[in-house]
């Protein structure tokens, strides 16, 4: 009986995710964060943030890799398939419904606008999510540094159109902390032979 709770409560909740943020997956982060980690206490923080690293990194929907790490964490196969779905059908029906039946959508000069406005929305969800990541995150200078060119970067790269794909640009970060790693292990054995 509680797990069947569990299982609606998690169902219900991404649903309730996917219906109400438009923007995809980078705009539902902030929901996500506040829904499963300050109200639910489903995940920490720390595990959050892991989580939007491991999701943007991966294939797929940053919002459904989210979505499935919870569910799988709550309640197995079963909570992973549910919150995968909740999240994913209100955005599918919504534009199963829009296509359906209105061909000329985004002609309307009233939903055009609403959408410029969403845009903007959006945006700021977006870097809503990003200040409070960069607040939690540990101050540690190796990440701020690797954060801040990588911000650089990808600012560049869009300013100047140059064709550099972003996960480069993770290798990169990640081939740097690795052999930071290496780098502190190394260094911790030897201290360790001279003692």
């Amino acid at each position: 009986m509680r797990k069947n709770k569990l299982l609606l409560d998690l169902l219900l909740t991404f649903m309730k995710i996917g219906l109400f943020t438009f923007g995809g997956g980078s705009a539902m982060i902030p929901m996500i964060e506040n829904t499963c980690v300050e109200k639910r206490k489903w995940i920490t923080h720390d595990e959050m943030m892991n989580i939007t690293v491991i999701a943007e990194s991966t294939p797929g929907p940053i919002a459904i890799n989210c979505a499935t790490y919870i569910g799988y964490q709550q309640a197995g196969i079963i909570g992973s398939l549910l919150t995968t779905l909740g999240v994913a059908i209100p955005s599918f029906l919504i534009i199963f419904i829009i296509s359906a039946f209105l061909n000329n959508f985004l002609e309307i000069i009233f939903i055009a606008k609403a959408f410029k406005g969403i845009k903007i929305a959006v945006g700021i969800l977006i870097i809503d999510a990003a200040v409070n990541m960069i607040k939690k995150m540990q101050k540690r200078i190796l990440a701020i540094t690797i954060m801040l060119c990588s911000f650089v970067a990808t600012l560049l790269i869009n300013i100047f159109s140059w064709n550099i794909s972003s996960i480069i640009l993770m290798l990169i970060a990640a081939g740097i902390s690795f052999a930071w790693f290496f780098v502190i292990s190394i260094s911790k054995l030897r201290g360790g032979e001279n003692k």
